[in-house]
This record gives C-alpha cells, structure tokens and sequence, in this order.
C-alpha cells in the first residue's frame, strides 16, 4: 500500500530536479520522471479505479502537495504524454491528472496562452465524460477535490478573462490565437456547465427537501444518489454565487443559493474552503445591497469558525493561502460594515479587530475619511471582470482596472451618502432632546469653516436627519431558506423624531436583565449539586 514512507525519500530525488523551460521535456527523456513520481501516479491511478476513497484524499490533500514542494516547486509535473506508459494509456486517470497538472502551473508559475487553452480542453473533456453518461460514471473522489475542482475551473475562467481584458504586453501572435479561441472559457460556456451539473444532480430539489426535514435521497434520482454528481452539484451552486459576485450581480449570487441554510451546518457544507468561500461572496454581496445585518452576521459567523479551526489552515498551499487571504478580506469588510451600520459584535471578533489594528481604520472611516474607505474596500472586493471585449485600437485600454473602478464607484456613492451619519449619531447619544439649531451649529464647529448660514445648515441637517432614518432601516433576513427573504429592521442603536424644531431622542436598547441571568445560573448550579449529591451517595 502506498503511504507516506515514500515521501520520507523525497531529498533522495533532489538530482531529479525538472527544467523550468521546457514543459514538454519528459518526452524526450523518460528517465527524468523520479522514481517516487512513477510509483505515486500508479497508485494514485490504482486508488481512484478501484474507489479507495480514503487513500485517494491522503495523496491529493498531503502526497501530491509535498511531492510539488519537493521536486517541482518552480517547473511543472510531467505532462500527460510522457506518464501515459505509466498508466496504461488510462484516459480518465489522464484527464484528472491534467487537472492537477494546469491547477500546479497556475499556483507555482505563469502559464502562457496555450496552457490556459488546453486547460480548458480538459475542463470540456473531463465535465463530458461526467455529464454525458447515460448512467452515473464509476468515479469516487473526495468532497475536497471536488470542491477544488470547480473553484479552480471558476478560478480559471476569472484569471483568462483578465488575462485577454488586456492586449497592451502581447504579441501579434497571441492577439491572433485569442481571436481564432474566442469561445476558449467563454462566460455561457462556464455557466453552462455549472448550471448542467446542479441539473444533473438534482442538487435543489435534494436541499428543498432536506431543509424540511425529508429524505434528499427521494427526489435526487440515479445521479443525485451518487456522491460525486451531487457534491458537484452543490459546489456548482457556490461557483455561480462566484461568477455572479465578479459580473456584479448581487441579486442574482444571492438567489442561487435559495434553497442554502446559509446560518446552519449541513451534510453539504463541511469542506472549510467552501464555506469560507461562500460566506465571503455572500456577505459583500449582502454588503453591496445594503444589507449590512445581514453581512455583519455572515461575516461574523465564518470569522469565528475561522478562529476556532485556524490551525487547519497554518499549513502552505494554494487553497489554505487563499482562505487566508479572504479572511484577512472579511476583516477589512466587516470593519466597513460596523461603520456604516453599528452594531454589537463578538467580543472574540472585536478583541482580534482590536490585535490587527483595524480600530484605526475604523476611526479614520467614522471621521469622514472616504480614502480609508476606499482603499479598504479595493483590498477587500473580489477582482471584478468585464466581458466587454479588449478594442484592438486602443491596445492599453485595461478593462480589469475599469470594472473594479466602476464597483469602487458603486460603494463610494452610497458611504458619500452616509459621510455625516456618523457624526450625527455621536451628538444623539449625548441627548433626550436636542434643538436643530444647536444640533446645526454643533456641525458647523465640526466643519470648522467660516461664512456659513445656520438656516441653510438647518435645512441640510433635517436632509440628513431623513437619510440617517432611511439608512439604518434594512432588509434583514429572518427565517426562510432563501437568503432573500427578511424584513424591514431598523438598526439603529437609537431613535428620533422632530416635532417643531426639537429633535426627541430615544434609546432603543433593551436594558439587560441581569437578575434573570443570574437566577437561571443559581438553579442550574442547584440542580448540578444535587446530582453530585446523589452521584456520592
């Protein structure tokens, strides 16, 4: 049996090491291919034929891993011809490992214009073999791989996009291959095979069902029932919210997650990497709908899971730097959510935002500093794409850097809306009653300007004192399986009206009952006492 005895002889390979500059080399000469390597691809291949699924994910998740780390950390894996002797010409084991082949160029080196075309090739022939069956292929592999799969064909798709958003650095050649591929990782070609593999397993149906407290496997038929077509179906649905979130569409990367508990565990979602994934595209999503109390709970939610299971993701590797760099993202998001909308966090939340200094960054954005928000929400958004095609007459025209501008746009006209709301709510807490007058006066100090009219500072103040009603009152989510739903909330630590120039200020908190809490401790403690006192007798 394979095991990891054979990677305590990686340095014994180190004579090995594989030329970075020519990919297709192993061709030439067979003898380069470390002996370790051989023996890990037949076993490998030997593993997935005969469904050993637990052998399968010890060499994906820390084989293969410390194999790249080892041998080729700045070349690429053999390609497929020159293993294939290895492997019996074994077509299906080939097109997965080719899978892993173009996944290790993207993370380790730069691929070029024909490795991402044949990426793609192989992302159509592995999605038709699965598809196109008649009945559910012979093929067991780990929720993990599953998962990295899609998010890697997603992440694929997201790096060609921006690779030919731009034609300024490429060659005649490369201008002309891309116009001959222009269906190579087209957005209805990626759509199409996500929504095909949520089709094929019945993936919604099955969440419906299981949401209600039914039996999934009754409505999920040949293919639903099999493990692979419906952990694919449910990746797919996280890899729409995906494509979704970088088109824009917020509405629409909410709504394909419907039939998602988004606030409860699940059979579905135990692989870390999709649910830190999810959580983060839903909640910029709910942020960019103004639905920050919603966001400021998704976010809040997979922060602490993120807390509790860190030491899961210390290890290096593509996907653990990825979770790493989204929850260092979620951080800066959820700074901006409590500035704009303040509420009662964690104190396990709030102590790590304290220890990354984002309490500057806080203060800086209550103050009015729009470059603070600003520069925060570019670390923090995902790397947006436009579709539009690259103008061949004007080459230097960066369609990346428009779409992210165009977004940073989008959010920096809502916060401009909301620049003042801070300020005004510092002044309310101090107050039962305050006149707008004196409240507009307070402003003007603030503003420290000369020459301004307090009659027309009033009038701007009771347009402020209207947004700052409007603003904090949103959709919050309530129950329902579909992340849609909700009811209007007003988030709002206090309230006010005006009746004849006299603002009338109220603290909307609930008090804390503290006698309550501690009377429930008090029986509780009772009744533990007298189980030990039985327990001794």
């Amino acid at each position: 049996m394979y095991n990891d005895d054979y990677t305590d002889q990686y340095d014994n390979y180190d004579e090995y090491g594989l030329p970075d500059d020519h990919l297709d080399s192993y061709n030439r000469n067979y003898r380069q291919i470390p002996e370790v390597v051989k023996k890990f691809l037949s076993y490998l291949r030997k593993c997935i034929n005969e469904g050993m699924i637990f052998e399968i994910q010890n060499l994906y998740e820390n084989t293969f891993p410390k194999l790249s780390e080892q041998l080729f950390e700045k070349s690429s894996w053999p390609n497929d011809q020159a293993i294939s002797h290895l492997v019996d010409d074994d077509h299906v084991f080939l097109t997965l490992y080719m899978e892993l082949y173009y996944r290790h160029i993207y993370a380790r080196m730069q691929p070029n214009l024909d490795q991402r075309i044949s990426s793609f090739c192989n992302y159509c022939e592995l999605f038709n073999y699965i598809l196109n069956s008649s009945e559910p292929v012979p093929l067991e592999l780990p929720d993990q791989w599953l998962w990295e799969l899609i998010d890697e064909f997603v992440y694929q798709f997201q790096s060609f996009t921006q690779y030919k958003a731009s034609l300024s650095q490429k060659s005649p050649d490369e201008i002309e291959t891309l116009a001959t591929n222009s269906k190579v990782w087209d957005v209805l070609c990626v759509l199409n095979v996500l929504h095909y593999l949520i089709d094929k397993s019945k993936i919604k149906s099955q969440l419906e069902v299981y949401a209600s407290g039914g039996d999934p496997d009754s409505v999920a038929g040949d293919f639903g029932r099999h493990s692979l077509y419906k952990m694919m179906g449910y990746f797919s649905l996280v890899g729409l919210l995906r494509v979704h979130s970088l088109l824009g569409d917020y509405y629409q990367a909410i709504k394909v997650l419907e039939n998602v508990e988004l606030y409860k565990k699940s059979a579905y979602s135990h692989v870390p990497g999709c649910q830190i994934s999810t959580a983060y595209y839903v909640g910029f999503a709910y942020m960019m709908m103004r639905r920050y109390a919603d966001a400021i709970r998704t976010f809040s939610g997979i922060l602490l899971y993120v807390q509790r299971t860190k030491q899961l993701f210390a290890s290096r590797s593509y996907q653990n730097d990825q979770i790493n760099k989204q929850t260092e993202q979620m951080y800066h998001l959820l700074a901006i959510c409590l500035v704009l909308h303040p509420q009662c966090i964690d104190e396990g939340l709030q102590q790590a935002l304290r220890d990354k200094n984002y309490h500057e960054k806080m203060y800086k954005m209550q103050c009015g500093g729009l470059e603070e928000f600003e520069s925060c929400f570019q670390f923090a958004c995902p790397k947006f794409l436009c579709l539009h095609p690259p103008n061949p007459d004007n080459p230097n025209e960066d369609y990346v850097r428009e779409a992210i501008k165009h977004q940073t746009h989008v959010f920096m006209e809502e916060v401009i809306q909301q620049k003042m709301l801070p300020t005004i709510r510092s002044y309310l807490k101090l107050y039962t009653t305050l006149p707008l007058s004196k409240l507009a006066t307070f402003m003007i100090n603030n503003q420290q300007s000369e020459n301004i009219n307090v009659n027309e500072e009033v009038a701007k103040l009771t347009i402020y004192l209207l947004c700052f009603k409007h603003k904090m009152k949103n959709i919050v989510w309530t129950k329902g399986s579909s992340g849609l739903d909700g009811k209007f909330q007003s988030g709002s630590e206090l309230d006010f009206y005006i009746d004849n120039y006299m603002i009338h200020i109220a603290d909307t908190k609930v008090a804390h009952r503290y006698g309550d809490f501690f009377i429930r401790k008090i029986l509780k403690f009772e009744e533990l006492n007298r189980k030990l006192h039985h327990i001794k007798i």
